[in-house]
């Protein structure tokens, strides 16, 4: 015999769609602002609510984007396992990569933070953070290798090098200020920053070269 989920009361619902408005806020300040100019009045404002119950949520600012952070990789997670598994591995990176360049344009992810941000620390600490981003580094490290075994990636390259390069153009501010000159659309800067990223900058003999 089975037993009956229980079903969650109103209010509670309603705390976790808060909660989630709250997540999201978060993710777009961090966007916006750096961690340290970030305060919880900001988000408290940004969700419309008082700051005393964002507390009731989040007990720190340093727990709230701990927390909007491994938000953010669980989605990473998710994106991955929707990949065709028969695709080629390069594909999967390359599509990867696509993904997080089109939501960092788009404010929904923040940059990564710099090595010298607290926030940067904290995560490296967090357990829930990395719970969330092993899996996502060993899924990524695996495809490199399969990538460098079949001729499309360098295989001289450590793959834990390639695996830090491209997190790095996953949440690229070169990026950012390129959608700040205006000079191209959100769609030209991600297919530019991946012609970069996996092509490189040196010019390639043409077909009629070779």
């Amino acid at each position: 015999m089975t037993t009956a989920t229980p079903r969650r009361s109103f209010r509670e619902q309603m705390l976790d769609v808060r909660q989630e408005a709250i997540l999201q806020a978060a993710s777009q300040l961090l966007c916006q602002k750096t961690f340290a100019a970030m305060t919880m009045v900001d988000v408290a404002d940004a969700v419309g609510i008082a700051k005393a119950s964002l507390y009731k949520h989040f007990s720190s600012k340093d727990d709230l984007c701990c927390a909007a952070v491994v938000q953010m990789l669980s989605q990473v997670r998710a994106y991955l396992e929707t990949l065709e598994p028969e695709a080629a591995p390069l594909e999967k990176l390359r599509a990867v990569v696509r993904w997080s360049l089109q939501r960092l344009l788009a404010q929904e992810i923040p940059e990564w933070p710099g090595s010298h941000s607290p926030l940067r620390t904290m995560l490296r600490e967090h357990h829930d953070c990395l719970i969330e981003w092993l899996p996502v580094s060993q899924c990524l490290e695996q495809w490199i290798a399969q990538a460098q075994q079949q001729g499309a990636l360098d295989a001289a390259l450590p793959p834990r090098v390639v695996l830090h390069i491209l997190y790095a153009r996953a949440c690229d501010p070169a990026a950012g200020f390129l959608q700040d000159a205006g000079l191209y659309d959100n769609a030209e800067i991600v297919e530019l920053v991946l012609r970069t990223s996996f092509d490189g900058l040196a010019a390639r003999a043409s077909a009629a070269e070779l």
